[in-house]
């Protein structure tokens, strides 16, 4: 994958935020089930880990983000206090409190599967990255949680949000990949393939007001993985039989955002760049003279262009807590 087109100063600027965003503790979304007073704990003794960045699952590609732009550009100014904010938080000790709960029954759902995917990536990062942090204890739960679930998941989630499962299970198939661990790339693959394989004229209506994430895009760019190339064009073509015609205009084009302060407003701003690294992967695997691949590149251009207009546009926490993730991940990927 191409890790180059994010220049320094640009990579500078989100280490910056990343960093600022995994040591802070408020504002915090608290979404535990609480079935007592006593269960009222500060996130940061329940998760000393990923406490900041205001949810559990910010915080983790918050810190992948950190982790991969320090594997990448090791000498960017901002570096060294970024490795001092990771040598206090990801410790030994941290990080079995964080494993402790997810063995527990209250982590046996909790995070899945957004959470869970980042965290899986990032604990391949940190493994194939030579750094000096590890996730391990954590992954190591998570990852037999993932295979428990996936295994028997008769049915994908397709929302636009933290739920859809095609996105998560990309994440995780990529990282399985890295790791060498064929029987949970196996597992993301079989999943795949049942939720999708026999999918033909995708017809949802996108994007939906609270979508950082495509149904339809997420669903190919999983597809994409888990099928060779001549597979995944026969696929995609049964799958989006008419994606010139104007009623795919809205999946083509990037959406306005009105407001990228509000919440919701802020999710559409990241469906650009989430929409620009689908499209790019689409094309990148369509076979040479598709009908669709000039279409592809030329969306994901588009949606590249909007999408970043928003990463350091002031535009308050909501956006800023997770945005610069996406920007990055659209520019360097993952490995």
């Amino acid at each position: 994958m191409n890790a180059t087109r994010l220049d320094d100063s640009t990579a500078t600027r989100l280490l910056a935020i990343a960093i600022d965003n995994i040591q802070r503790d408020h504002p915090v979304h608290w979404t535990h089930v609480i079935d007592g007073d006593d269960r009222l704990i500060p996130q940061r003794v329940l998760h000393p880990v990923f406490a900041g960045s205001f949810d559990w699952h910010s915080c983790v590609h918050q810190t992948w983000l950190a982790v991969r732009l320090l594997r990448l550009r090791p000498s960017l100014p901002g570096a060294d206090l970024a490795r001092d904010a990771l040598d206090k938080l990801v410790t030994p000790d941290n990080c079995a409190v964080e494993a402790s709960f997810f063995a527990s029954p209250a982590g046996r759902h909790w995070e899945r599967p957004y959470g869970w995917a980042w965290l899986l990536l990032l604990d391949a990062e940190l493994r194939t990255s030579g750094l000096p942090w590890s996730v391990a204890p954590i992954a190591d739960v998570l990852r037999d949680r993932w295979l428990e679930w996936i295994s028997a998941a008769r049915l994908p989630v397709r929302t636009g949000t933290h739920g859809n499962t095609a996105f998560a299970t990309g994440l995780v198939l990529d990282a399985a990949q890295v790791n060498g661990d064929s029987e949970l790339a196996s597992a993301c693959v079989d999943a795949a393939l049942r939720w999708h394989r026999d999918e033909v004229a995708y017809g949802g209506f996108e994007p939906d007001a609270a979508d950082f994430l495509s149904p339809a895009l997420t669903t190919a760019d999983l597809m994409r993985r888990a099928m060779d190339a001549e597979d995944f064009a026969a696929w995609f073509d049964a799958y989006l039989p008419d994606l010139d015609a104007e009623r795919w205009r809205v999946l083509r084009e990037p959406f306005p955002v009105d407001d990228p302060s509000d919440p919701y407003g802020s999710h559409l701003a990241g469906l650009a760049l989430s929409r620009a690294w689908n499209w790019e992967a689409i094309a990148e695997s369509l076979p040479d003279g598709h009908r669709y691949a000039e279409l592809a590149r030329t969306a994901s251009a588009s949606h590249r262009e909007a999408g970043w207009t928003y990463v350091f546009g002031g535009h308050g926490y909501m956006a800023d807590h997770w945005l610069g993730t996406f920007a990055a991940y659209l520019d360097v990927k993952a490995f």
